[in-house]
């Protein structure tokens, strides 16, 4: 057991403590992975022998030098690699790190849901529990040719070894991602997804007031949504073409909320965060036809000149301002 995940519980827009956070993990092993914006992969396989104590030890102890240094808690997921961390992390409490070992992993992913795989979206999950794979048991079990018939050969190959614990991945050293994140907090568990979606706008123009600001655009967006549970779902798209335009970024949040198809989740936060992010005059942009584009972005341009002389929420889009 030798990998472990670490959410920490930053209160929303504390992004900018992650960096300690980072620094206070490589204290124990210098390969650390940012998994922005409040998490991170540590290898402890040199740790663990260094400091003679195991990997459970050892996140107890990052836990409380985290209270200790930041005032922040984390919850801790620990495993023989990434996948099974991360995996762990979903069971784990602050103060209680769940660690699977090596010699149990079979045993922990039987009886898990075939879409608590990390990579298996919904599409997936639904054509093999249309065909009774709704375990991961069940999947381990299937001929590897069944499932490769089922969601094609590369991903058929890949969910079989993962069902089976047979986990590739591994801790790639870096730095925090140059990124800008926006996150808006419900003050109750929210049901309605007309809020929700109200909440990704809300982001959508914030990160691109924002990357104007700073004459940046970004490459790729991801979306995060935290449940009453504690536990979140992050996905992340490409854009058609690095943008800071607001509608865009909008657009790329709708559908990725959209593509999760939530019904009735209990929602406590949803984030947006531009990643990628280049100088603005580097990137290119796609000429159209439609006039309607162009008028939107002299719009923008106004709208931010405004925002610039009498705060940020002097033009809002009307679905705001109501």
């Amino acid at each position: 057991m030798t990998i472990l995940c670490v959410r920490f519980q930053l209160p929303p827009k504390y992004e900018a403590a992650l960096p300690g956070l980072l620094g206070l993990l490589e204290d124990f092993t210098p390969v650390v992975q940012a998994l922005p914006p409040d998490g991170a992969l540590a290898d402890l396989r040199g740790a663990e022998r260094y400091f003679g104590r195991g990997a459970e030890e050892l996140a107890r102890l990052i836990r409380v030098r985290a209270l200790a240094l930041y005032g922040i808690d984390c919850v801790i997921g620990a495993g023989p690699g990434p996948l099974l961390a991360r995996m762990a992390l979903g069971q784990a409490e602050p103060g209680e790190p769940c660690a699977v070992p090596e010699d149990l992993v079979v045993d922990f992913l039987a009886e898990r849901p075939v879409a608590a795989l990390p990579g298996v979206g919904t599409a997936t999950a639904r054509t093999l529990c249309e065909y009774g794979l709704d375990t991961l048991g069940r999947v381990a079990a299937a001929p590897l040719s069944a499932l490769q018939r089922l969601v094609g050969a590369r991903t058929g190959r890949e969910l079989h070894e993962k069902a089976n614990g047979v986990d590739r991945g591994r801790v790639v050293p870096n730095a925090v991602a140059r990124s800008l994140a926006a996150e808006h907090p419900f003050p109750h568990d929210e049901l309605n997804p007309d809020r929700h979606r109200r909440a990704l706008l809300l982001d959508a123009e914030e990160l691109g007031s924002r990357l104007r600001a700073l004459d940046k655009v970004c490459r790729t967006l991801t979306l995060t949504v935290r449940y009453a549970d504690r536990s979140s779902t992050t996905r992340t798209r490409t854009l058609p073409e690095p943008t800071a335009h607001s509608p865009e970024l909008a657009r790329a949040a709708y559908g990725m909320y959209g593509a999760l198809g939530l019904q009735r989740a209990r929602v406590r936060a949803i984030a947006l965060r531009a990643e990628g992010l280049t100088p603005a005059e580097e990137a290119s942009h796609q000429l159209a036809f439609d006039p309607t584009d162009d008028k939107l972005r002299r719009i923008e341009e106004v709208a931010d000149r405004a925002r610039a002389k009498f705060g940020p929420r002097a033009i809002l889009p009307g679905t705001l301002a109501a």
